[in-house]
């Protein structure tokens, strides 16, 4: 057999992770059930931006998606976002809020200029399907 007819087998990829960062318990186990149906394994959650960050120390390697909510008490999401910068998170970002389309589009300016990889941004409820595009994941199970 011929050495370049060889197919070498790839290595199986690991399912994706991600970090939940929202101060609504009921957010969480929504948006944790969505990415199960879309194949995430493991999803962490934080309830604030300075818990998350806490979360994210300990996490390795660093989780491959992040949602945040835009409004949450003592760090909110903008601050979060700006800390995720300076800190070289290099993960997919899906950016969230319940009450300001216009907040929503600043923060997603403010988390892009700085360099981070913003997958989507959307007023909440996101659906399945806007997270699995954002998110180029399929949906795995129903």
């Amino acid at each position: 057999m011929n050495e370049s007819n060889t197919r070498q087998p790839t290595p199986e990829r690991a399912p994706p992770t991600a970090l939940v960062v929202d101060d609504d318990d009921f957010a969480h186990e929504v948006l944790r059930e969505m990415l199960g149906l879309l194949g995430v394994a493991t999803v962490h959650s934080a309830l604030d931006g300075r818990k998350a960050l806490k979360v994210l120390s300990g996490l390795k390697p660093q989780p491959d998606f992040l949602i945040c909510d835009v409004f949450m008490p003592d760090m909110d999401g903008i601050e979060f976002l700006e800390n995720l910068a300076t800190q070289g998170y290099t993960g997919g970002i899906v950016i969230l809020s319940g009450v300001d389309a216009q907040m929503l589009s600043l923060s997603r300016e403010i988390a892009a200029t700085n360099g981070l990889k913003v997958l989507g941004a959307f007023i909440k409820p996101v659906a399945l399907q806007q997270l699995s595009n954002a998110l180029t994941l399929p949906v795995v199970a129903l």
